[in-house]
C-alpha cells in the first residue's frame, strides 16, 4: 500500500456496506426448500435473476462500487471457511465451545433462528484451490460492462472468525496445532490463496466484514475475558496477535483495493450486539493494521464519537457510515453532511492537514449492510432505495462530480 497518499476510487464517496435486502421471491423460494417443499432446482437461476435487478438497483441510484447484494449468502461472511481443507462445518453445536461473553454468539445459538455457520478445525488446514467466492464474482463480470470490472466489490469474511467466538482450546485440536500461531499461520496462507485466485479472476475491490474486531472495544466482553480464567493472555495482547494474523492474510497486489468494515452487529429484527468506541483500538487499528479503507459504524452513540479519528494516517480512508441501514426513518440530509464535516475536523487535527484535505480521504455510507442475515433488517426495500439515494445525495454535495 502506498505510503504517501490515500487511494481512491475504490473507495468511492458514496458507498454501500454490500449485503442488501433480499426480494420476498428470492425468500419464499429458499424457505420452500429449507421446508423440502421445493427441489430448489431453479434457484440458481432465480439468484441470477434478482442479482440483475439489484446490480440496477445500485446503478439508478448513483453507485459505483457494486455488489452482488450477497444474494447468494444465507449470511454475510459466505462459504470460506467451509471449503477449506482441515474445516468441517457441524449444526447443532454444543454451547459449551462457545465463549458466551463474545456479543454475538447469544443471538446464533437462537433456537427459532437457522444456526449461524459453525466451522470447527479438525485436521491442517489449507486452501483447496477453489475459490467458493469465485461463481459471485464471475456472474457480476458478466452483468457490469469490462470497464467496470475494477468496481466490483466483494465481501470476504474475518480471518478470525472461528476464533475469537471458541473457548480457549476449543478452536483447533492439540494434536493438530501447538499454538494459535500455528493455526494462523495456515489460515493466513489459505487467505493470500483466496485473494491471489479473486486477484487473477480480476477483482480489485475487496471488503473484509470484521464486527471481531469492533467487539474489543465493548467493556462487556473485556470484563468477561478478564474473568475468563481459561484464557492464556490478555484481550490487548490477542488484539495485538489478530493484527499480526490480519497482516499475513492481506498480503496482496498493490492494485487490490483491500478495506475493513468494522460494525457492532446487524441480526435479524436490526439488533446489535456490543456498544464502545473504538477510542481503546483506534491508534493500533488505523495505524498497524495494512488496510487502506475503513468503513465505520457511526450511526449512533454506541459507537462513540469522531475523537479516533485523529489517528488516521495520510495514506488511509474512512468512510463514514452516519446513515442507519436498520431502521427506515430517513435521517436529515444536512445534519449528516454537518456530521462528516465534523468528523473531518478531527481527521485534519491528527493529521496536520487542512479540514478540505481531510476531507479528500472521507466518504460516507450506511452503517452496516441492509442484510447480514437474509432475513434482513427492520425496513423496506424502498426504505433501502430511499437510504441509498439519500448516501448519494449526501456525497453530491459534499464531494460534487466525485463518484
Amino acid at each position: 500500500m502506498s505510503t504517501t497518499s490515500a487511494p481512491r476510487n475504490p473507495p468511492f464517496r458514496a458507498e454501500h456496506l454490500g449485503s442488501l435486502l433480499r426480494p420476498s421471491k428470492l425468500l419464499q423460494k429458499r424457505q420452500a426448500i429449507y421446508d423440502k417443499k421445493d427441489s430448489g432446482s431453479d434457484l440458481s437461476a432465480l439468484e441470477d435473476e434478482c442479482v440483475r435487478e439489484v446490480v440496477k438497483l445500485q446503478q439508478d441510484c448513483g453507485f459505483h462500487a457494486i455488489s452482488d447484494g450477497e444474494y447468494r449468502r444465507h449470511m454475510f461472511w459466505g462459504t470460506f471457511f467451509p471449503s477449506l481443507n482441515g474445516m468441517k462445518e457441524i449444526t447443532g453445536p454444543d454451547p459449551k465451545i462457545f465463549r458466551q461473553y463474545v456479543p454475538d454468539i447469544a443471538a446464533f445459538l437462537e433456537e427459532e433462528k437457522v444456526p449461524g455457520e459453525t466451522v470447527i478445525c479438525e485436521g491442517k488446514i489449507s486452501h483447496s484451490g477453489q475459490s467458493s467466492y469465485i461463481h459471485q464474482f464471475e456472474f457480476m463480470k458478466s452483468i457490469v460492462p469490462k470497464e467496470k470490472h475494477g468496481e466490483i466489490k466483494l465481501t470476504l469474511a474475518a480471518p478470525n472468525w472461528y476464533h475469537l467466538r471458541y473457548e480457549e482450546g476449543k478452536a483447533y485440536p492439540k494434536n493438530v496445532y501447538g499454538s494459535d500461531e500455528e493455526y494462523f499461520g495456515d489460515i493466513a496462507k489459505a487467505y493470500q490463496v483466496e485473494l491471489g485466485i479473486l486477484y487473477d479472476a480480476g477483482l480489485r475491490y475487496v471488503q473484509v466484514d470484521d464486527p471481531n474486531l469492533a467487539y474489543f472495544c465493548s467493556e462487556k466482553m473485556i470484563e468477561g475475558w478478564k474473568q475468563d480464567k481459561a484464557n492464556t493472555r490478555s484481550i490487548d495482547d490477542l488484539f495485538d496477535a489478530y493484527i499480526k494474523f490480519y497482516n499475513d492474510c492481506f498480503k496482496r497486489p498493490e492494485d487490490m483495493h483491500l478495506g475493513i468494515h468494522l460494525c457492532r452487529g446487524n441480526f435479524v429484527n436490526s439488533r446489535h450486539f456490543s456498544e464502545g468506541g473504538y477510542d481503546r483500538i483506534a491508534r493500533k487499528l488505523f495505524r498497524d493494521l495494512n488496510v487502506s479503507t475503513y468503513y465505520l459504524e457511526y450511526d449512533t452513540s454506541r459507537a462513540g464519537g469522531f475523537e479516533p479519528l485523529k489517528e488516521l494516517p495520510k495514506n488511509k480512508n474512512v468512510i463514514l457510515g452516519v446513515i442507519t441501514s436498520k431502521f427506515p426513518k430517513l435521517e436529515d440530509k444536512e445534519e449528516m453532511k454537518e456530521r462528516i464535516h465534523k468528523a473531518a475536523e478531527f481527521v485534519a487535527a491528527g493529521s496536520g492537514e487542512s479540514k478540505e484535505e481531510a476531507l479528500q480521504r472521507l466518504g460516507v455510507s450506511p452503517q452496516c449492510g441492509f442484510a447480514s442475515h437474509e432475513e434482513g433488517n427492520l425496513l423496506s426495500y424502498e426504505d433501502m432505495e430511499k437510504k441509498l439515494k439519500l448516501v448519494r445525495q449526501i456525497a453530491d454535495e459534499i464531494w460534487p462530480r466525485q463518484p
